[in-house]
């Protein structure tokens, strides 16, 4: 069942089929549609024509922009933005005169990962924690946690601090450095295609 009325803000046009589970001070707007058993957690803002379907889990403070559609298969983890009009997939091959529900792939975003518009995100694959896809990116293959990815298909750019301001940090394979953000001064290592903050 969802929350109790009161806890979250649905907007009088969208439409929330039961049963499903809606976190506190989540905001659902105009045109949006939560598929039965999908749950969403507190504080998450869900933007116009937004669909989310059944089995799907959205954590907490996840901002899901408009035109988004999150199909069943998707995971988004806590404080997760998907920016307006990007894609997710589930079904690698898919045709119209077939049904491929068993064939459902997952596809899971990490705490922290933004996502740009219009990116499409091919199923099967995981975004990193903070992780950063560029606007128009296609993405088909796993993203490292802090990645800057862009391109089609997307590649490996740069690296991001947890704030979203990119480090100056290299991209060998065999490479290994520390870098600080410029703008809130958190630390990172890098080893190959691995960033760890520094504790």
């Amino acid at each position: 069942m969802s929350e109790a009325p009161g806890d979250y803000f649905a907007h009088q046009t969208a439409v929330i089929d039961e049963p499903c589970r809606i976190g506190a001070g989540t905001k659902i707007w105009h045109f949006s549609h939560l598929m039965k058993d999908c749950v969403l957690g507190e504080r998450c803002n869900i933007g116009q024509n937004v669909v989310i379907s059944p089995q799907c889990r959205v954590g907490n403070n996840v901002k899901i922009q408009n035109n988004v559609s999150v199909y069943t298969g998707v995971i988004i983890e806590d404080d997760v933005f998907c920016g307006p009009s990007m894609v997710f997939t589930n079904v690698i091959n898919p045709r119209a005169h077939i049904e491929r529900k068993a064939e459902y792939k997952p596809t899971l975003v990490r705490r922290g990962a933004s996502i740009g518009a219009n990116s499409t995100i091919v199923c099967g694959i995981t975004l990193g924690a903070y992780c950063f896809v560029g606007a128009g990116a296609v993405v088909t293959r796993d993203v490292p946690d802090y990645a800057i990815v862009y391109g089609n298909p997307s590649r490996v750019r740069g690296w991001a601090c947890y704030c979203g301001v990119g480090l100056g940090m290299g991209l060998s394979p065999d490479g290994s450095e520390e870098a600080a953000c410029d703008d809130c001064g958190r630390r990172y290592t890098r080893h190959g295609h691995i960033v760890r903050p520094v504790e």
